[in-house]
């Protein structure tokens, strides 16, 4: 039963996961008309997600890839769209490592170890769009910070 739960939460935070990497460039980067709505759109699929894992969890697990991928690349579309495309080659490099971690996130039984793999793919994912993050969102307003003083 812990097991249980414990892997449906793996599952539920994946989500939110997603959402959090993709605020800070819909919250602070200058968004269209139309993209904005993407802001509160992510975290719409966030919570859907996690309904969806609570009441479906390994029932269907195409559906569950899909609602992940769609998750990853719906907003990315967005973030390509902006006017400061400073972070993009860092984001797309990111979103590669995720794309290649699904392969043994549905190994998963059939590759020794194929969780554990998926987490590090998932790690080196996060790691780079947190890099962008510092390097091109974070760390701007600092210097400007620094500057005007």
């Amino acid at each position: 039963m812990v097991e249980h739960c414990l892997h449906m939460f793996d599952r539920m935070v994946i989500y939110f996961f997603i959402a959090a990497s993709y605020a800070p460039w819909l919250n602070l980067r200058e968004l269209g008309p139309w993209a904005s709505h993407m802001r509160w759109l992510v975290w719409i699929m966030a919570s859907v997600g996690t309904v969806y894992v609570f009441f479906f969890h390994e029932r269907y697990k195409v559906v569950e890839l899909l609602c992940y991928m769609v998750m990853g690349f719906f907003p990315a579309l967005v973030i390509l769209s902006m006017p400061n495309t400073e972070g993009i080659w860092e984001l797309m490099t990111g979103g590669i490592f995720y794309c290649l971690g699904m392969v043994f996130f549905k190994s998963d039984g059939r590759i020794p170890f194929a969780h554990a793999i998926w987490h590090l793919f998932v790690a080196f994912g996060a790691g780079t769009h947190y890099y962008a993050i510092w390097r091109y969102l974070y760390l701007p307003s600092t210097m400007q910070t620094k500057m005007s003083k």
